[in-house]
């Protein structure tokens, strides 16, 4: 056999000569590294005249219990898991340097890999033999190959695929390192009620393009997350598409974005950081998984040695299942053609995912759902804001009801008697007072940038007879404006921050564009108007500023429209 075809005996040995282990890998006798079966590679090589001789070198070589391999920039890589892609295995090798060339061959679990220089081959045989680290619990083999370089046919179908991977991989690792201008997204979780999982995230954001690096944490009581795209197209698709979305129904609603940053340094692998392009990173200290286990995660997010099913929210594999179920089933867009809020086509959103799980697993969401409501008190304190920096003029409890009302349902308003700048909102549960405030915190209204704080209340009393309160105490447990007193209410997915533009709903067909022109005119100047174009009964009306916009929505909402027809007015997150 010419030389540049001859394998070494490790290359060749036949599984036949020892016994099966199950998984198409031949056992050793000696409980040494695991040979791999004979790979037949003619069809992927160029062929050449066959030496003579070569029957009585691979004969001799087999006498050779140690056979000595000589450098060479080709390396032979064994036991491959199933999952992981064509990719991750380059990125291995790429972490040591850059890659040539490739031959993949899947149905065996082997791969040979290709280097520019021999020196980045013999780093990546040197760490391999030296560490202990698993891959899904398999340790991938590494050795020299008797190949100087991988003469592949590039007439061979399996080749030009490979080839096409190689170029995929250079160019994602290329884009991991330099990053670039707007590919990088902050993502902030507010009224977290239930985890929100890297693996959550990368499950939604992948649907805009490929994600480079993650790193989450918690800053200002908030958990945080910086993700690397691939290029800025797929950011902005992203950003676009999932600002003011609500993760689970009525809570963990994104709110997105862009990073000044160009890349992430990423340094662990784990349930906080990953870097999808360098699967060699450790998994940290004192991390789940073990410190030998470098290799959990894979491209698409996957854990490949999942933690177990610790928490249902904790992203366990039929957990995940459902959220690529859901994406795949209603794909992510932003706005629609008929001007909607419709982060997702089709008004999805993921709270839905629940009826796709498992009864056994609908039930554990059930229980911790309703074992995270009775915690709601301790994880987010008080059903009670204060309200500071009011105007006095125009503050009035019906307002501030209305006001407050479009992030959760207000019980009880009362204006502080010494001090009519400054207010206390009751809301029905913690959770809607955390979000109220996550939105109107800083808001400018009525001329003043108004301040939103937990209360050290718990409830707000109500005046006892015969004290004079001036009508600045207001009782609100039975109003009909409650916007969240159904369960499942649609409005629970449509809380955006306050903004320029408002959403109209409930206008009767006989309503023109020209009446309701005129009655927001009289609270600033429309920049825009448009009714829906499958549904007259809604529209959007852009005003100049956000402060117009929100006191529109406090004098408008509610309405009176015709008889039994009153306006619903909320923040809308389309511009037009």
């Amino acid at each position: 056999m010419a030389s540049g075809l001859k394998r070494n005996i490790q290359e060749i040995y036949a599984a036949g000569h020892m016994p099966m282990n199950g998984s198409g890998y031949g056992m050793p006798h000696n409980g040494s590294q695991i040979m791999p079966m004979k790979q037949d590679l003619g069809e992927y090589m160029h062929q050449t005249p066959m030496d003579p001789n070569a029957n009585q070198d691979v004969k001799k070589s087999r006498l050779d219990t140690q056979p000595k391999q000589d450098p060479s920039r080709v390396l032979h890589l064994r036991n491959i898991p199933q999952q992981l892609s064509e990719s991750e295995v380059l990125f291995l090798g790429l972490a040591f340097g850059m890659l040539k060339n490739v031959l993949f061959l899947r149905s065996k679990n082997q791969a040979f890999l290709e280097f520019e220089t021999l020196n980045d081959a013999q780093q990546m045989v040197t760490h391999f033999n030296q560490t202990t680290s698993t891959f899904n619990g398999k340790k991938i083999f590494v050795q020299f190959s008797n190949h100087q370089e991988l003469n592949t046919d590039p007439n061979n179908s399996n080749n030009l695929a490979a080839k096409s991977a190689l170029n995929e991989a250079l160019n994602l690792w290329h884009m991991a390192k330099q990053g670039g201008k707007n590919t990088v997204l902050r993502a902030t979780i507010l009224n977290m009620i239930y985890p929100v999982t890297l693996d959550v995230l990368n499950q939604i954001f992948s649907k805009f393009g490929q994600l480079l690096k993650i790193i989450t944490f918690n800053k200002n009581d908030k958990f945080q997350a910086l993700i690397q795209m691939k290029d800025s197209q797929s950011a902005q698709n992203a950003k676009q598409a999932l600002q003011g979305q609500n993760i689970y129904n009525g809570c963990c609603t994104l709110q997105i974005e862009f990073s000044k940053l160009l890349s992430l340094e990423v340094r662990f692998n784990n349930d906080k950081s990953r870097d999808f392009t360098n699967l060699l990173l450790p998994t940290g200290e004192g991390m789940q998984g073990g410190p030998n286990d470098v290799c959990q995660y894979g491209m698409n997010g996957n854990q490949m040695n999942p933690y177990g099913n610790q928490s249902i929210i904790g992203a366990p594999p039929n957990f995940m299942q459902a959220v690529q179920a859901a994406a795949n089933q209603m794909p992510f867009g932003a706005q629609n053609s008929s001007g909607q809020n419709m982060g997702f086509q089709g008004g999805f959103n993921f709270g839905q995912m629940n009826n796709m799980m498992p009864q056994s697993q609908q039930n554990q969401m059930n229980q911790y759902q309703q074992g995270q409501q009775m915690q709601n008190q301790g994880q987010y304190g008080t059903p009670v804001l204060l309200v500071s920096n009011l105007n006095e003029e125009f503050v009035n409890p019906d307002a501030l009801f209305t006001l407050f009302g479009v992030y959760g349902d207000v019980v009880r308003v009362k204006i502080l008697f010494n001090k009519k700048d400054s207010a206390l909102i009751n809301f029905a549960n913690a959770q809607q007072a955390s979000t109220a405030q996550a939105n109107l915190d800083r808001i400018k209204l009525w001329s003043k940038q108004i301040r939103v704080f937990p209360s050290k209340h718990l409830t707000v009393q109500m005046p006892k007879d015969g004290q004079p309160d001036a009508g600045l105490t207001k009782d609100f447990t039975n109003s009909p404006l409650h916007r969240f007193k159904k369960p499942g209410s649609k409005n629970f997915n449509n809380i955006f921050p306050p903004s320029a533009t408002l959403h109209l709903s409930n206008i009767p067909q006989n309503v023109t564009e020209q009446q309701l022109k005129e009655i927001f005119g009289r609270y600033g100047t429309i920049k825009g108007f448009k009714f829906f174009q499958k549904d007259r009964k809604m529209a959007l009306c852009q005003m100049s500023s956000i402060e117009e916009a929100t006191h529109a929505l406090i004098l408008t909402h509610n309405y009176q429209l015709a008889d039994n027809m009153h306006l619903r007015v909320t923040f809308s997150k389309a511009t037009i």
